[in-house]
């Protein structure tokens, strides 16, 4: 059924159960209850506010009927005694709030299935690169995971946000699969412009992104903000924290590799972390870098 369909049978609904109460209803708190109807199909079909939209309505018609029958009482059957005003306030509060209650779950229950089925395409496009061709080191993967996640704890970012970081960390090498950044946008399905945008636009909660956890619209940005930060150091600016973080990490492990050059020793590589604060690194998470380096050393001692 299309959009008109379906708002075409809300609208025939509502008159329908009006008539229904005007000439056959009997008992006004049992007529009432038929708007329920209408306000839990909206909320099925169409969503948070037009089920809100819906329940109001509702309510209108009702205070409708009972003007009319208040001007033509030779038809009058069912009205609002003034007695029953308080009833009355209470139902239509609550079809209000059930309408907009049921339309926020259709609203996440569609952000959670449309979300899925996009990371499960994007995934199964990354995973036939995967059987190609295995050769990402989970060894050092691994022991980047878990520096950026015990330096986004000690920036005090949440669960949610750490997952992310680790997604990011796990996905960061797929370039020496042959995977480009146009590859990611489009297992993504965002494009390069969509992610550059995301960096200029202030971060803020986003019910659907929250509601299915993490995916790869919101892990592939931070990717491509990791290697922006590469090229740019602190000075980037519009950068996820996340991408900091990833940059530490990733840096401190290519230190102690010896990734380009000659490998580090632990402390060597920490000093020059803590060195870069300020302008290869973020300040602020080299502050967190430094907290970890702490709270290693006094379990080391311990």
């Amino acid at each position: 059924m299309n959009k008109i369909f379906k708002e075409t049978i809300l609208l025939l609904s509502l008159f329908l159960i009006a008539a229904t109460v005007q000439f056959f209803a009997q008992s006004l708190p049992m007529a009432l209850c038929f708007y329920f109807l209408p306000t839990l199909y909206s909320a099925y079909f169409f969503g948070r506010r037009h089920a809100t939209l819906t329940a109001f309505a509702c309510v209108f018609l009702v205070i409708l009927l009972d003007f009319l029958n208040n001007i033509m009482p030779a038809h009058r059957t069912l009205a609002l005694p003034g007695e029953r005003l308080f009833n009355f306030a209470i139902w239509a509060g609550i079809l209000a709030v059930t309408g907009y209650v049921m339309g926020t779950l259709y609203e996440r229950k569609e952000a959670m299935t449309s979300d899925i089925r996009d990371s499960f395409s994007g995934l199964l496009l990354v995973l036939q690169h995967f059987m190609v061709n295995e050769k990402l080191g989970s060894g050092e993967s691994q022991r980047i995971v878990q520096a950026a996640a015990k330096i986004a704890e000690a920036m005090g970012l949440g669960s949610d946000r750490i997952e992310l970081v680790r997604s990011a960390v796990l996905m960061r090498d797929l370039g020496k699969l042959g995977l480009s950044n146009d590859i990611l946008y489009k297992a993504a399905d965002m494009s390069r412009e969509q992610v550059m945008a995301s960096f200029r636009k202030p971060r803020k909660a986003d019910p659907r992104t929250q509601a299915v956890g993490n995916s790869l619209r919101r892990v592939i940005p931070i990717i491509v903000a990791q290697q922006i930060v590469e090229e740019q150091g602190a000075s980037a600016i519009n950068i996820p924290i996340e991408a900091h973080i990833l940059a530490v990490a990733d840096g401190y492990q290519k230190m102690i590799s010896g990734a380009g050059g000659k490998p580090m020793s632990p402390h060597q590589a920490e000093q020059e972390i803590l060195a870069g604060s300020g302008k290869r690194f973020h300040s602020g998470v080299v502050e967190a870098f430094g907290k970890v380096i702490v709270d290693r050393a006094r379990g080391a001692g311990a």
